[in-house]
């Protein structure tokens, strides 16, 4: 097993569970480090494997919503920052926003259930006879309430961060919405590194850094896909996904010499001749046969295949 291999958990409804291995050192850290949190190590093992099934079921989340609006979802990777489902959203507002808010709704859903079972457990009789399992459900009552409001931060591309740029979406649109979410983004990371210093918390700090990785390379996206709207467009020709029409530009490269060139404008490379059938859109990467994209006529349906563009 090599340590960036991940681990095949399960596969529930289609959709495979896998856990990064890295998740198993930073799991042993955590219990080392709460092992006075109860009076068995039992306990932090049970907390931490309840930590595990809140994530999975916030991300089951996402990928239910994903597949109810028409995207794909077919895969969950936990690993220590959390989890991340995997999955191809439709390109509207609409679709975005609900496979995004479905994560944090698990988590509003489990609120009230664990805050029942807490209650119904703190009795003087249950504390006296078992007082850990009384610590462990009141500790998973604000496991569950950390997860949700740190998940909700306006910060891209935490769920609140895209859940803005979804809304966003509406009246700026796709690449406006995505700059002004990964700008906002930036100045909260910000202050997440402030509040890291402040309480010398190395794991928010490192959280922070994963955090503005994304971020930056969101905001690098955005100003690509900016500088392509700003050419000359196909406008007789839409991507089949995400109904873009592409630049009117040799932005894509043949399969055959690799020359540049414009597949809607060209039968055939005119370096090498070499047809094919499939072109990658610039705006949401997906792939498709040149004669599935809208107001493509059937001359052009073996165009030359676009390696994606430059």
């Amino acid at each position: 097993m090599g340590w960036n291999r991940p681990i095949h958990l399960a596969t529930i409804a289609g959709i495979d569970v896998s856990l990064h291995p890295t998740w198993i050192l930073v799991a042993v850290y955590e219990i080392y480090m709460r092992a006075g949190a109860y009076s068995s190590l039992v306990w932090n093992v049970l907390e931490l494997l309840a930590l595990f099934l809140i994530v999975t079921l916030h991300e089951f989340g996402h990928a239910t919503a994903c597949r109810q609006v028409g995207g794909r979802a077919n895969r969950i990777l936990l690993w220590p920052f959390g989890g991340i489902a995997f999955v191809d959203t439709p390109e509207r507002p609409g679709a975005t926003l609900w496979t995004l808010a479905a994560g944090p709704l698990v988590n509003v859903a489990l609120a009230p259930i664990l805050a029942v079972c807490a209650s119904l457990a703190t009795t003087p009789a249950m504390v006296a006879a078992n007082p850990d399992a009384v610590v462990f459900l009141h500790n998973l009552v604000y496991i569950n309430l950390g997860l949700l409001i740190f998940n909700l931060m306006p910060v891209y591309p935490l769920d609140g961060g895209q859940i803005l740029r979804a809304l966003l979406w509406y009246p700026l649109g796709r690449i406006r919405s995505l700059m002004a979410a990964t700008v906002i983004g930036l100045a909260g990371v910000a202050g997440l590194f402030v509040l890291a210093a402040l309480w010398h918390d190395l794991w928010l700090a490192l959280i922070s850094v994963f955090i503005v990785t994304y971020c930056w390379s969101g905001l690098k996206r955005a100003r690509e896909q900016w500088k392509l709207a700003r050419l000359p467009q196909h406008g007789e020709v839409h991507c089949p996904w995400c109904h873009s029409a592409p630049p009117a530009a040799e932005l894509w490269r043949c399969a055959g010499c690799q020359q540049t060139m414009d597949p809607f404008s060209n039968a055939a490379c005119p370096q090498c001749g070499v047809r094919g059938q499939r072109v990658s859109c610039p705006y949401c990467y997906h792939a498709s046969p040149l004669s599935g994209w809208a107001g493509t006529g059937a001359a052009q349906s073996e165009a030359p295949v676009a390696a994606g563009s430059r």
